[in-house]
């Protein structure tokens, strides 16, 4: 794995990122460094130049829509699942033909929170890009530790 101290400020281009390759990389870096964001976009270099949009309102967001990676202090279960279900939970945006979003890792500072309650972020810092090996590789933890899809009613 790259080495993820290596300068990144806000001119660091998307292709200077260290590239996560497999889940237990995500898992290292969270337990590392506390109080990162994962976002799936088409990367830091188009996000600096805008914040997100609630599609629905056509509302400009003042920033980022993002997901936490720490868990919180009720998770009792791995690390790894925790990620996983972040990853999944917007791997949509990435799975939709012809797009190029990507998952990446940020450091950045909570501005408010979106429509569906998720932070927005103002970025502070790129950290690394996740690879379609790791959101595939979470997928499959995913499906294979949680009743995905349960809920109260049922």
């Amino acid at each position: 794995m790259p080495e993820l101290d290596a300068p990144t400020g806000e001119d660091t281009a998307d292709d200077d990122l260290p590239c996560l390759r497999r889940l237990d990389e995500l898992v290292r870096l969270v337990r590392a460094r506390p109080g990162l964001f994962v976002r799936y976009s088409k990367g830091p270099d188009d996000d600096r130049r805008q914040t997100s949009l609630d599609y629905e309102s056509g509302l400009e967001l003042p920033g980022l829509s993002t997901n936490p990676l720490d868990p919180e202090e009720w998770w009792s279960r791995p690390l790894e699942d925790w990620l996983s279900r972040r990853l999944c939970q917007y791997a949509h945006l990435a799975d939709q033909e012809g797009n190029d979003r990507q998952a990446w890792v940020l450091e950045g500072t909570v501005v408010g929170h979106g429509p569906d309650n998720e932070p927005l972020v103002e970025l502070d810092r790129p950290v690394a890009l996740i690879s379609n090996d790791v959101v595939a590789e979470a997928k499959r933890l995913y499906e294979q530790r949680f009743d995905v899809g349960s809920d109260s009613g049922d």
